[in-house]
C-alpha cells in the first residue's frame, strides 16, 4: 500500500510540472507571435493618437483643448514621453491663462511624474514643492503621493541611497490611505507593499487573484505578472519566473507600453540559463524601447545589461565564426587529401599488374610480418599488464595522497576529473551543459554559509534564543529543520559581528540592497520597544 501511494505522489509531481511547462511555453510561443505583431499594436496606439488630434486641431475653447490635451498625455504616457511633456507644457499655459488653480496643480503632478521619468529629478522636485497638497482634492491627492512614491523610488535607484527607499515606501502608505480600497490602484499597491515589507507569500497570493481578475487587455496586468516573476525569481523557481514576465511582457506590447521592465527581467533570465540568443533578442528590444520612450531610469538599466549580454552574445558570434573557419579549412584539407588519395590508388592500380610477380614473395613477407606483429602484439599486451599494474598502484598511491588533502582541493580535483573524462570522451555537449552549470558555486555556497552558522554559534550559542527575546512574543524568527540560521538570523548574525553596511551583507549573502533593506526593516518592526535601537541591542547579545 505505501508503495502505491509513493507512486501516486510521484506522478503527481510529474503531471503538475508537465502541465507547468506546457503552459509556459504556450506563453513563451504567445510572446514570439505578440513580437512580431508589435508593429500591429503601435499602430493602433497611433491612430488613437491621430483620431484625438484631429479632434484637438476642431477645438477651440480652452477647456476643451485642456481636456483633449490630458487625454494625449494618458496615450503617449508610457509612449513616448517628450510627447506627453510637450501636451501638458500646452496645458500649464491653459491653466495660467483660465487662472485655474487646480489644473495648474493637476499639470504640476503629472509633469512631475513624467520629469522624474526621464531623469529631470531638480525640475521633478521643484514641481511638487510648488504644489500645496492642503487645496487639493482627494484624486489629486492620491495623484500627488504617487507621484512622490515614484520620484523617491528612481531617485533612490539612481542614488543607491536606502534614504529615498524609505522616502518612497512612506508615501507610498500615504498613498493607501488615500486611495478607496476596493480600487484596483490600491489593491496593487497593498499587494506591492505586503512584497516588500511584509509577507511575500501572502503579497503573492494577491497578485494572484489580482492577475485572475484582471482583463487581457489592461496595461495593469503587466505590473501585476512582473511582480509574481520577481516573487518566483526569489523562489529560484525559473520555470514559473518566465512565465509570469512573458505574462508582463504580452500585456505591455500590446498595450504598446515602451516604459516596460519585462524584456529587461526577462533577457537576464535566459542569460543566465545560458540562452544567449534570446537574451540579446530581449534585451535589444528593452532598449529600442526605452530610447524611443525617453526613460532614462529604464535606458540605463538596459544599457547596463546590453553591455554584459552583448559581450557574451559577441563571444559566442566570434567562437561560432572560428569553428565555422576551421570546419572549412579542414573540409578544403580533407578534399585535397581526397585527390591526393585518388591519384595515389590510380597510380597503385598501375602497379599491380607489375607487382603480379612479385605476389608470391610478398605473401611470404605478409605471413613473417604477421608473425612479427603477433609476437610485437604479446609483447605489447605484457607491457599493457605491466602498465595497468603500475596505474593501479600510481592511483593506490594517488587516493592515498588526496586522502590527506582538505575537502575542497579533493572537490576540485574530482570536478576536474569529470571534466577531463569527458574531454577524452568527446563528450563536448555533456561538457559544455557541466561548465554551464552554477551548482558547484551553489554547493560551495551553501557549504560557506553552513560553516559559517557552525562557527558562529559555536561562538554565540545561544544567539537565536537571545535574539527572540528581543522580538515580540507572537513574533519569534526560527530556523527550519535541518537549518542552523535563516536568512534573517544570518544578517543579523552578521550585524552582531559588526558588520552593519547593507552592501557588504548584501555582497555576502549573494543578495540585492533593496532586498537586505527590506529584510532589516521587516525584523525591525517585529521588536519590542523602541525600532530604532532594535540592532544596537543585537550587537550587545553574549552568549
Amino acid at each position: 500500500m505505501k508503495n502505491y501511494i509513493t507512486l501516486f505522489i510521484i506522478l503527481l509531481f510529474g503531471r503538475n510540472a508537465a502541465v507547468a511547462q506546457e503552459n509556459k511555453e504556450a506563453v513563451l510561443h504567445q510572446l514570439n507571435q505578440t513580437i512580431e505583431q508589435k508593429a500591429t499594436y503601435i499602430q493602433a496606439k497611433e491612430q488613437r493618437i491621430a483620431s484625438l488630434e484631429k479632434a484637438l486641431k476642431k477645438a477651440s475653447q480652452p477647456a476643451e483643448k485642456y481636456h483633449l490635451h490630458k487625454q494625449l498625455y494618458a496615450e503617449y504616457q508610457k509612449f513616448k514621453v517628450d510627447s506627453a511633456v510637450s501636451y501638458l507644457l500646452k496645458n500649464e499655459q491653459i491653466a495660467l491663462m483660465l487662472n485655474d488653480i487646480a489644473k495648474q496643480d493637476e499639470t504640476h503632478i503629472s509633469l512631475s511624474k513624467l520629469y522624474s521619468a526621464k531623469g529631470m529629478y531638480v525640475e521633478s522636485l521643484q514641481l511638487l514643492l510648488s504644489v500645496d497638497k492642503q487645496r487639493l482634492s482627494n484624486t489629486l491627492l492620491c495623484d500627488y503621493y504617487d507621484t512622490y512614491h515614484s520620484f523617491y523610488s528612481r531617485y533612490g535607484q539612481s542614488t543607491n541611497n536606502l534614504h529615498y527607499f524609505k522616502l518612497s515606501d512612506s508615501y507610498r502608505d500615504s498613498l493607501l490611505q488615500c486611495l478607496a480600497t476596493d480600487s484596483m490602484l490600491f489593491k496593487i499597491n497593498d499587494a506591492i507593499r505586503e512584497f516588500y515589507l511584509a509577507d511575500k507569500e501572502q503579497a503573492t497570493q494577491k497578485f494572484l487573484q489580482l492577475l485572475n481578475q484582471t482583463p487581457i487587455t489592461d496595461p495593469k496586468r503587466a505590473v501585476i505578472a512582473y511582480y509574481l516573476g520577481l516573487s518566483e525569481q526569489e523562489k529560484g523557481n525559473t520555470q514559473q519566473q518566465e512565465y509570469y514576465f512573458a505574462l508582463s511582457a504580452i500585456a505591455d506590447i500590446q498595450n504598446a507600453i515602451k516604459d516596460n521592465a519585462s524584456l529587461q527581467s526577462l533577457a537576464l533570465t535566459y542569460y543566465k540559463r545560458g540562452d544567449i540568443s534570446k537574451a540579446y533578442e530581449f534585451i535589444k528590444l528593452a532598449i529600442d524601447d526605452a530610447n524611443f520612450c525617453n526613460v532614462r531610469h529604464r535606458a540605463e538599466e538596459g544599457a547596463t545589461f546590453y553591455s554584459i549580454i552583448n559581450t557574451a552574445y559577441q563571444q559566442r558570434e566570434a567562437k561560432q565564426k572560428r569553428e565555422l573557419q576551421y570546419y572549412l579549412a579542414l573540409i578544403s584539407v580533407l578534399s585535397v587529401a581526397l585527390i591526393i588519395a585518388l591519384v595515389y590508388v590510380y597510380k597503385q592500380i598501375q602497379r599491380l599488374v607489375k607487382a603480379r610477380k612479385q605476389l608470391s614473395y610478398s605473401n611470404e613477407q605478409l605471413e613473417k610480418l604477421n608473425t612479427d606483429l603477433q609476437i610485437m602484439n604479446q609483447h605489447l599486451e605484457e607491457a599493457n599488464l605491466n602498465l595497468e599494474e603500475a596505474n593501479l598502484i600510481k592511483e593506490e598511491y594517488i587516493a592515498h595522497f588526496f586522502n590527506l588533502c582538505s575537502a575542497y582541493i579533493d572537490k576540485i580535483e574530482n570536478y576536474r576529473k569529470l571534466l577531463y573524462k569527458k574531454a577524452t570522451q568527446n563528450d563536448y555537449a555533456t561538457l559544455t551543459k557541466i561548465l554551464k552549470s552554477t551548482t558547484v558555486v551553489e554547493e560551495e555556497l551553501e557549504e560557506l554559509y553552513k560553516n559559517f552558522d557552525t562557527i558562529f554559534l559555536n561562538i554565540y550559542p545561544n544567539f537565536v534564543t537571545h535574539f527572540n527575546a528581543l522580538l515580540e512574543e507572537d513574533e519569534p524568527i526560527r530556523p527550519k529543520k535541518g537549518e542552523l540560521l535563516n536568512t534573517e538570523l544570518r544578517i543579523f548574525a552578521l550585524i552582531r559581528l559588526g558588520i552593519t553596511d547593507s552592501n557588504k551583507i548584501a555582497e555576502f549573502l549573494r543578495y540585492s540592497l533593496r532586498t537586505v533593506y527590506n529584510y532589516r526593516t521587516k525584523v525591525r518592526n517585529k521588536a519590542k520597544g523602541e525600532r530604532d535601537t532594535f540592532e544596537e541591542k543585537v550587537k550587545q547579545i553574549r552568549n
